[in-house]
C-alpha cells in the first residue's frame, strides 16, 4: 500500500511499514500527515545501568549536576552529537553513558542513520543521539544531513555537541562548509545550544608548544570557522560564546588517585563535559525544535500532487464541456440556416 492509497483509506504508513489509523478528530492536512508519516515509536528509557561503572566521585558529581537540572524543572535532557567521520562521536556517546551502546571500530564504516539512546536515573532521563559523519568524499554529505533532519522531526534538542579532534593540525574551508550546512538545516540558533568537544585529548603537542597553549589555539581555530560558516558576528559570539571541552575516550586515558579519567591538564573530563552540557542547557536560550519543511518529505510532494491531478482533471472536463457546447451551438446554427436542405 503506498502513501496515496493509505490516504484514500484514512490511514497512513509509518516509517516501519505499519499502518497508523487517522483518528476521527484528526485533520488530514499536509502538516499533520507529515507528522504522522515521520512518526516513530520511542521506547521507554532504560535504567541507567552504566552509571554504576563510573568511579564513586564521578557518580557524585554527576548526581549534583542532574539535581541542579531538576531544581530548574528540567527532568529530561536531549543531546545531539554531530561532526565529521572518525572524530569520536560514537565513543563520546559510550563514554557519557558508561556503556558500549554504539559500535566503534577502526575499520568499519559509520552507520548511515542516527540512533538515540535513552537512560533514566532517579526521575531524570538522558537522551543522546549519535549521528553519521557529515562529510563524504571531501565534501558535506547533504543526504546524511537530510536523514538526520528527518530523524529529528518533531523532537526538541537541548544541547548540540559538535565533535572535532584535538590532534588535527589544520582547520579549513570544509569545516566552514560543515558549519554552514548545520546552520542551513537547523537554524543559526542551534549554535547557542552548542559546545565543542575536542577528542583525542591524551595528546602531546608539537615540540615547543605547551599543552594549554595548544588547546587554546586549536579551540580558537575551530570556533573561528564555526563563526564564519554560521555567520555569527563578533557581538553575537560575545553574547553567546561556544564553550570547548576536552575528551579522551580511549583506554589510554590516564586516571587520578580516585580512578577518575583525566586529560593532560588534570581535568576530570567526564564530569567536566557534563557540567558544560548542563551549563549550555540552562543558558537561557531556547531549545531547538525541528519542524517540518516542504522539502522534508516526499509525502508532502505526493499530497500536493493529488489536488494538482484533480485540478487537471477538472480543467480537462471543463474544456471538453466547452468544446461540446460549441459544437452543439454550431450544429444548431447550421441546421437553422440550412433547414430546407435537411427537409428536402
Amino acid at each position: 500500500m503506498d502513501c496515496i492509497t493509505a490516504l484514500a483509506g484514512r490511514t497512513l504508513l509509518d516509517g516501519s511499514g505499519a499502518v497508523l489509523p487517522l483518528k476521527q478528530d484528526e485533520n488530514p492536512c499536509a502538516e499533520n500527515l507529515i507528522h504522522r508519516f515521520s512518526y516513530m515509536e520511542i521506547k521507554a528509557a532504560s535504567e541507567w545501568s552504566g552509571f554504576q561503572t563510573f568511579p564513586e566521585p564521578t557518580q557524585a558529581k554527576l548526581d549534583v549536576l542532574f539535581g541542579n537540572l531538576n531544581q530548574q524543572n528540567v527532568n529530561t535532557l536531549t543531546i545531539l552529537v554531530m561532526g565529521k567521520g572518525g572524530v569520536g562521536k560514537s565513543s563520546i556517546v559510550n563514554s557519557i553513558l558508561g556503556e558500549r551502546v554504539s559500535s566503534v571500530t577502526a575499520f568499519q564504516e559509520e552507520g548511515s542513520t542516527p540512533l538515540m539512546f535513552s537512560r533514566s536515573r532517579g526521575g531524570f532521563t538522558l537522551n543522546i543521539i549519535d549521528t553519521p559523519g557529515l562529510v563524504s568524499d571531501g565534501q558535506v554529505n547533504k543526504q546524511t544531513l537530510s536523514s538526520i533532519r528527518r530523524f529529528l522531526l518533531n523532537k526538541t534538542i537541548d544541547v548540540l555537541i559538535y565533535v572535532c579532534r584535538l590532534d588535527a593540525y589544520r582547520v579549513g574551508n570544509l569545516d566552514r562548509d560543515v558549519a554552514k550546512a548545520i546552520t542551513d538545516n537547523f537554524g543559526k540558533e542551534i549554535w547557542r545550544r552548542c559546545l565543542v568537544a575536542l577528542t583525542h585529548a591524551q595528546f602531546t603537542p608539537p615540540s615547543g608548544l605547551d599543552y594549554i597553549e595548544y588547546f587554546a589555539e586549536r579551540s580558537e581555530a575551530v570556533l573561528k570557522f564555526i563563526r564564519s560558516g554560521a555567520c555569527i558576528n563578533q557581538q553575537e559570539f560575545q553574547d553567546h560564546g561556544i564553550p570547548v571541552a576536552l575528551v579522551e575516550n580511549s583506554w589510554r586515558c590516564e586516571t587520578n588517585g580516585l580512578g577518575e579519567k583525566i586529560v593532560p591538564d588534570g581535568t576530570v573530563w567526564i564530569p567536566n563535559l557534563m557540567e558544560v552540557i548542563t551549563g549550555v542547557a540552562l543558558n537561557g536560550s531556547g531549545a531547538i525544535s525541528v519542524v517540518p519543511k516542504v522539502t522534508d518529505s516526499t509525502l508532502f510532494g505526493k499530497l500536493v500532487f493529488i489536488p494538482m491531478v484533480l485540478i487537471e482533471c477538472l480543467l480537462v472536463k471543463l474544456i471538453k464541456l466547452a468544446i461540446d457546447n460549441d459544437i452543439a451551438k454550431e450544429t444548431k446554427s447550421f441546421k437553422e440556416q440550412h433547414g430546407s436542405d435537411f427537409t428536402s
